[in-house]
């Protein structure tokens, strides 16, 4: 069991480790819903990848950073309500790449996997595809944490400090780019926004600093891939949707819990 549940544990706590942090961040700058456009667009990306015959990550990849290069600079534009925005770039997205998809007749493609995930089907290959993410990721976060958190706080604060507000949106929206686009083959391209929001939801009411959500967040996120995939293990249930519904028990824990001490 250990063997073979190795690989996806391995990606599993890869994939939470980093979307603690970088969960938080959309938590507190309510990013909810573009972090589904850019799970509904990474479908796009799959039907770029298999029509034009290039690596599924890099179409990922290209896709996601484009998607958020357009919304910044639209964003900037203000021709439209940035929900209303994110609302036609994500369902737009989505019907073109399932349109894609459908027409190419020569190439068999499981949309559930992709929507879905398939934990269980890590290779060595896979992994080293993910914990370069991380480590990408990471190191942006380490790197960019101060003006991120400032801008995060107040925009209009953080620009007075001389901190390019423009730009902490766009790396922030790439660096969810990057981990959605990993992880889209794993945890499935509708529930990856859920590992993003759910444990650092979780983590905000048991949190007093920042770094201390970021933190649990990580640790949350990182016993529902355990307590997932044994679920899937003992009850043969699909292994992403499984992590998340072990997630959403720990949200609804700590909501008790808080219930009780207030």
């Amino acid at each position: 069991m250990i063997d073979f549940l190795l690989p996806s544990l391995l990606a599993g706590l890869g994939i939470a480790t980093i979307a603690g942090p970088l969960g938080s961040f959309v938590v507190w700058r309510k990013m909810a819903y573009f972090g589904d456009t850019l799970a509904h667009a990474s479908l796009m990306g799959l039907a770029l990848g298999f029509l034009l015959n290039i690596n599924i990550y890099l179409a990922l990849l290209i896709c996601c950073f484009g998607l958020a290069i357009v919304l910044v600079t639209l964003q900037k534009q203000k021709l439209v309500a940035t929900d209303t925005l994110l609302g036609i770039l994500a369902h737009s997205s989505l019907s073109l790449g399932l349109i894609t998809v459908s027409f190419m007749d020569s190439v068999r493609v499981d949309l559930m996997s992709y929507l879905f995930g398939d934990l269980l089907a890590v290779s060595p290959a896979d992994l080293l595809v993910i914990y370069a993410g991380v480590v990408v990721v990471a190191i942006a976060l380490y790197v960019f944490w101060r003006p991120l958190l400032s801008s995060t706080i107040n925009e209009d604060l953080a620009a007075v400090d001389g901190i390019n507000i423009d730009l902490m949106r766009l790396i922030l929206m790439l660096m969810v780019g990057l981990v959605i686009a990993v992880g889209m083959k794993f945890v499935g391209a509708l529930i990856m926004t859920s590992l993003l929001i759910i444990p650092a939801a979780t983590a905000r009411k048991l949190a007093h600093t920042p770094e201390q959500m970021a933190m649990i967040a990580s640790v949350i996120g990182a016993i529902s891939v355990c307590c997932g995939l044994y679920l899937s293990w003992t009850f043969d249930t699909p292994a992403g949707p499984s992590v998340v519904i072990s997630a959403t028990g720990m949200f609804l824990i700590s909501q008790m819990f808080r219930a009780r001490t207030d």
